[in-house]
């Protein structure tokens, strides 16, 4: 049985609103916006960020990209119409020997509830199992965060659990749910 895994196909990604491309170093000015935003941020590990924060963040995200990682995706969520970056997304293979990978997202507060983020990881998704062939991808986030998992359910992902009070925020312990798709469900 092999486990090579063809390498992630280069952005941009189109999709009917969005591109999915790299990051440019013109994009720290709307990075920063929504990285400061207390309600983008209140579930994550990170931010709001200080003016450095989004300078570093940026930094490994251009750095990443020069060097590709084969079996990874990062990129900056460009809303098409306004030719606006307005967040961004991220797909990693975890484990290679079992061919799964994670997703990850964010996007700025005006851009909520529009299916923008449910969108751009479908693409991302189509990435994961038909050009990378991967046989899982999961995902996690704050139990609190109904938007977050809203987007996984929409895209087909199965609730496999409830991790209790797993990670440690700026307000405590939270508890964090765990969300994955299989192949054979994503073709299905």
């Amino acid at each position: 049985m092999t486990t090579d895994i063809p390498p992630a196909p280069v952005p941009p990604f189109r999709t009917e609103r969005l591109i999915l491309r790299d990051f440019r170093e013109d994009d720290f000015d709307a990075i920063h916006e929504y990285a400061v935003h207390p309600e983008v941020v209140r579930y994550m590990d990170w931010g709001p960020n200080t003016p450095e924060e989004t300078r570093e963040h940026l930094d490994r995200a251009l750095k990443a990209q020069a060097e590709r990682p084969p079996h990874a995706v990062n990129v900056a969520i460009e809303l098409a119409s306004e030719a606006r970056l307005i967040g961004s997304m991220r797909l990693e293979v975890k484990d290679a020997p079992n061919r799964t990978a994670d997703i990850g997202y964010s996007i700025h507060r005006p851009y909520w509830g529009q299916g923008l983020v449910a969108e751009g990881a479908r693409r991302l998704l189509a990435i994961a199992f038909e050009d990378m062939r991967l046989h899982r991808v999961w995902a996690t986030c704050d139990a609190r965060n109904r938007g977050s998992w809203r987007v996984m359910e929409k895209l087909g992902m199965r609730r496999e659990g409830l991790l209790r009070k797993a990670n440690l925020r700026r307000d405590g312990w939270h508890d964090t749910l765990l969300y994955a798709v299989l192949a054979e469900e994503w073709a299905g």
